[in-house]
């Protein structure tokens, strides 16, 4: 009998993106929650597009593998990673997962953002990360939360994400 140490890994991701203006009155980009753009006058300040849903599933699954983190593996320094598609970097992940020999079994993440609503695109974030991950969507949790209008996050001026990676040996 295979040890469940062995079969079974669990992994956290979390990520945090300030939300500042976006032009002509600030830097913020364009506002993108797990591979869904969100009609919002603010926007992440970020090397890549930013988007701190698929960023935190990415670390998630890099953490649950004991692999090296996002950071590390697509660093916000190398040019070859500005402006580009988050799902790129979680697509890489997971190819990176299954060549270790590890299925997906699921993911659960909580968005928390004061504003805009994440509830009318859960559906659509969890297509988008279950297509990326090729995976069922009824393996793909997507949560919104506010920040009961507390700190930065409550006060709109940023948004976090915390992921879990659920991986079983192949």
């Amino acid at each position: 009998m295979r040890n469940p140490a062995e079969s079974v890994r669990i992994g956290h991701g979390y990520d945090l993106h300030r939300l500042e203006p976006r032009p002509p009155a600030g830097q913020g980009r364009a506002l993108v929650v797990g591979g869904v753009g969100l009609d919002f006058d603010r926007g992440p300040i970020a090397h890549s597009d930013g988007d701190a849903l698929l960023h935190a599933v990415t670390d998630a699954l890099l953490a649950a593998a004991g692999m090296p983190d996002i950071g590390q593996l697509f660093p916000d320094n190398d040019p070859a990673h500005h402006s580009r598609d988050s799902r790129e970097f979680l697509r890489a992940a997971a190819d990176r997962v299954r060549g270790a020999g590890w299925i997906i079994a699921n993911i659960d993440a909580t968005v928390i953002l004061e504003k805009p609503k994440v509830s009318p695109h859960k559906d659509a974030m969890r297509s988008n990360i279950a297509a990326a991950l090729d995976i069922d969507v009824s393996r793909v949790g997507v949560k919104g939360k506010t920040h009961e209008r507390v700190d930065a996050v409550g006060e709109s001026r940023a948004i976090e994400v915390h992921a879990v990676a659920l991986l079983v040996r192949d």
